[in-house]
């Protein structure tokens, strides 16, 4: 064969898995822009897909997601591969202007060139939306970005994930998901007052700021901690949004129903295999600290009316005995989530009740109604002291202070 012959052939054959490879990267850009779950922030309720605009509220005022469609105007039509991949790992805008923290970027960084690379090539190919997005509206001084030096300084290591050469490839893949594109940390590790998080204290649970839903802790087994969990049990409830452990609600059904019921099974079980290793933390003995006097007051004050809001509301899909049915009523006796330190969810379900996401492996959940329209704050707390201290629970009693802060709450 002669050279130019061979040249020929060889410049066939490289042209012929372009078109593939072009595709594949748009697929897995794809997968991993809904692992990262892009979507939840970048898109407005009821608006174009990536477009941004979303408010998202902070205790130091209200942040706006920017347009990350490919419009060349006003969204990142003009970035180039290296300019995205600079956002994503450093937390800078190709201007080099420091990102506030709530887009992940202290997540981000672990994410390899390939993978950054991917994502981009998927967000340049959907529509373009011309959409200008909104100032920032942060009060003085956060309004200054020059203070997230500071906060750079104590909460951001950037860099690439390292695979732990001690754990297997399972391990390793579900630690990559779970640290880089699925950023779980950023809910279930308690925030500061600085909006920040200590490495000390990873997934153990807190509170998340401005939308009063509780994350609760992945460590300890008197919360969400998953030591007692089966493998199987922990992915269907990140794939589909049930397990026969109880259901999502709030922001982390809409997490499922954004993100992590696209991702494959092999993906769902390497983050589970890393997420059941999380080292734990005090309280996986699945018991509290004895009530104090004044608890164990309140709680008999509180049990008769609760115990008949009970029977008259909820056994009939809970069970007489908080047993539950299945997956779509899920048991209340011995729910870690139900007597957990924080009443928080627990109130919120019983005012604004709430569905599990609609899914593939659940496309048809069942529901709580609201019951904020029927029962007063008094009987709120007596209902949600019974099912946190009866069936051997060992939860505190909530006052009908707890129930009145929250009646208000937003709703996602």
């Amino acid at each position: 064969m002669t050279r130019l012959a061979w040249l020929a052939l060889s410049l066939l054959v490289a042209a012929l898995p372009c078109h593939a490879q072009d595709a594949a990267t748009l697929a897995r850009g794809e997968y991993l822009a809904r692992a990262s779950d892009c979507i939840a922030c970048h898109t407005d309720p009821g608006g174009k897909p990536f477009a941004g605009g979303r408010p998202m509220l902070t205790p130091f005022g209200t942040l706006y997601s920017p347009n990350i469609s490919p419009d060349r105007d006003t969204g990142i039509g003009t970035w180039s591969a290296d300019d995205f991949y600079k956002m994503m790992h450093t937390g800078r805008s190709r201007t080099g202007e420091l990102l506030y923290p709530a887009m992940p970027f202290a997540a981000y960084t672990r994410m390899t060139r390939a993978d950054v690379d991917a994502i981009y090539a998927y967000l340049r190919s959907v529509p373009p939306v011309r959409k200008p997005s909104p100032a920032q509206a942060l009060r003085f001084p956060y309004n200054d970005r020059k203070l997230l030096l500071g906060w750079r300084t104590l909460y951001f290591d950037e860099g690439e994930y390292k695979p732990n050469t001690a754990k297997s490839v399972e391990w390793n893949r579900g630690a990559y998901l779970v640290e880089g594109p699925g950023h779980c940390s950023l809910c279930h590790t308690p925030i500061n007052s600085l909006g920040g998080s200590s490495k000390d204290a990873a997934y153990q649970g807190g509170l998340i700021p401005m939308q009063d839903w509780y994350a609760p802790s992945l460590t300890s087994n008197r919360e969400a901690g998953l030591g007692e969990w089966s493998l199987g049990e922990i992915s269907d409830l990140l794939q589909s949004g049930v397990s026969t452990r109880g259901a999502v609600y709030g922001p982390m059904a809409e997490v499922v129903h954004n993100s992590l019921q696209y991702l494959s099974d092999a993906d769902i079980r390497a983050m589970a295999v890393y997420l059941k290793d999380l080292p734990s933390t005090a309280g996986n003995n699945n018991t509290a600290p004895p009530p104090s006097h004044a608890q164990d007051a309140a709680t008999l004050r509180l049990a008769p009316l609760g115990k008949k809001i009970y029977g008259e509301q909820c056994a009939v899909c809970h069970g007489a005995h908080g047993e539950g049915r299945g997956s779509d009523f899920p048991p209340l006796a011995g729910n870690p989530s139900i007597a957990m330190d924080s009443p928080v969810n627990p109130i919120r379900m019983v005012l604004n009740g709430g569905y599990p996401p609609g899914t593939q492996r659940n496309p048809r959940p069942y529901g709580m109604p609201p019951f904020a329209q029927e029962l007063s704050d008094v009987e709120v707390a007596a209902v949600v002291t019974y099912i946190r201290t009866a069936w051997d629970n060992r939860g505190t009693p909530v006052t009908d202070r707890d129930v009145n802060k929250l009646r208000s709450a937003p709703l996602d």
